[in-house]
């Protein structure tokens, strides 16, 4: 089979793999020394539009419209982009086999790729209900979200479903976006998880409380406290009916799973050193193995911050791991060094009119400030997190761009803090002061 050899390959085409390339563009190379190899057929997008604009029923999102790296406002990468550049763009490519100690990769195809450095960044793949044998779960029209592939799928089905029942299994990012998308576009929601609360991993009862009801008053029905733990379908193969432990059934001609993913690492599994569940790296995102970066979901990483070893599943630090890990390369080359990477945890999320950011660590005790009504017109509030007498994490609902900052800055500064009464009362002024 054809073998094609580079000096640089970045395996995987998500926000990682984007970000890194217009990183090598910044810093300067030949063409054809970079090449994208991806299993999906579009050039790197801004995965996140997928579960909320590319749902909505009018003024959707499309391709080439979201293409990195226009998510942190910078210029969209479409794929003429990468053409310019000399970078070659190998799509709709699996790859199944990683030598790193002979540099080549084997694609399902059985072509052979050569490098001489290697940015992992295979990013996550989707848990699925039917890894746990549970009964039913092949049925048609039970989809989970991670490539615009099953956007599109699910796009399909809302059409087809019109004002349909639709239920959303699990709790987290996933099931509050896609509960409201499909709220949005009329489909009738009930939305069922484990957990005393939604978002279980971040927020506290309390900030959940707002947003439980919020989707209430949205008409969403929330099911806490159990599980699917089967699914009928009809005579055509679609799912019809959602089994719960509890002994509910729930009718449903859509169901959409979000019960978390796992880093796609099995490549390189005995080959790399592995932490956490991730590919270890150093500060400058190198693996064990030498010319070998890792970076985005799978990268097991120093967090300089809290002087300790974590593995972070999100857009932001996929973006900025890519960054990093590029300037450490160029810079190796030059017998140059950059900055340790010195990365502030940073989560958000947007659905219906709501729209929260979250920095630091959610560690410690915890005070809630503002109005956190669900029926308030505008509600604004938010929650610090205090640890050893410090301000380690905030989280803001409906905040400006300035206050947003504010937050940030307050969890990137952790200031002292010695009456919890009086950060109460204080709320986001406290933040405004620092």
């Amino acid at each position: 089979m054809a073998e094609k050899s580079f000096k640089y390959v970045i395996v995987g085409g998500g926000v990682a793999a984007g970000y890194a390339a217009r990183e090598f563009g910044k810093q300067g190379f030949n063409p054809g020394e970079l090449a994208i190899i991806s299993k999906e057929a579009v050039a790197p997008y801004e995965r996140p539009a997928l579960s909320k604009a590319y749902l909505f029923p009018e003024g959707t999102a499309r391709l080439p419209g979201f293409h990195v790296c226009v998510g942190s406002g910078g210029e969209r990468l479409a794929p003429e982009w990468y053409k310019e550049k000399g970078i070659e763009l190998i799509l709709g490519t699996e790859i199944v086999k990683a030598d790193l100690a002979a540099k080549t990769l084997t694609s399902a195809a059985g072509e052979i790729f050569k490098y001489q450095i290697l940015i992992i960044a295979t990013g996550s793949t989707v848990i699925k209900l039917s890894d746990f044998g549970v009964q039913g779960a092949d049925a048609k029209n039970i989809f989970y979200l991670r490539e615009i592939d099953d956007a599109d799928k699910l796009v399909e089905a809302i059409k087809a479903k019109k004002n349909g029942k639709a239920v959303v299994v699990g709790g987290g990012y996933i099931g509050l976006e896609l509960s409201a998308a499909l709220r949005i576009n009329n489909i009738d929601v009930s939305m069922v998880y484990p957990e005393p609360w939604c978002m279980p991993r971040l927020f506290t009862a309390d900030i959940a409380a707002f947003y439980e009801g919020y989707y209430a008053i949205k008409g969403i029905n929330i099911i806490k406290g159990t599980v699917a733990v089967g699914f009928t379908a009809d005579s055509n193969g679609e799912v019809k009916e959602v089994k719960l432990k509890d002994g509910r059934v729930l009718e449903a001609d859509i169901v959409v799973v979000g019960v978390g993913g796992r880093p796609l690492t099995t490549l390189f599994k005995g080959q790399v050193a592995e932490e956490k569940g991730g590919i270890k790296t150093d500060t400058f995102f190198r693996t064990s193995v030498p010319d070998v970066y890792a970076i985005g979901d799978v990268a097991t990483f120093p967090l300089k911050l809290y002087n300790e070893i974590r593995r972070v599943e999100h857009v932001d630090h996929a973006r900025k791991s890519a960054e990093q890990a590029v300037q450490a390369i160029k810079s190796s080359e030059e017998g140059k060094t950059v900055e340790e990477y010195d990365y502030l945890p940073y989560f958000y999320s947007r659905a219906f009119d709501l729209s929260w950011q979250f920095y630091g660590d959610n560690v410690g005790d915890t005070v809630l400030f503002g109005d956190n009504d669900p029926k308030s017109p505008k509600p604004k509030f938010g929650s610090y997190w205090i640890k050893d007498r410090k301000v380690v994490g905030a989280f803001l609902e409906g905040g400006s761009p300035d206050e947003n900052k504010a937050i940030a800055k307050v969890a990137r500064v952790q200031p002292s803090i010695q009456n919890l009464d009086q950060l109460t009362k204080e709320g986001l002024s406290f933040a405004a002061k620092i």
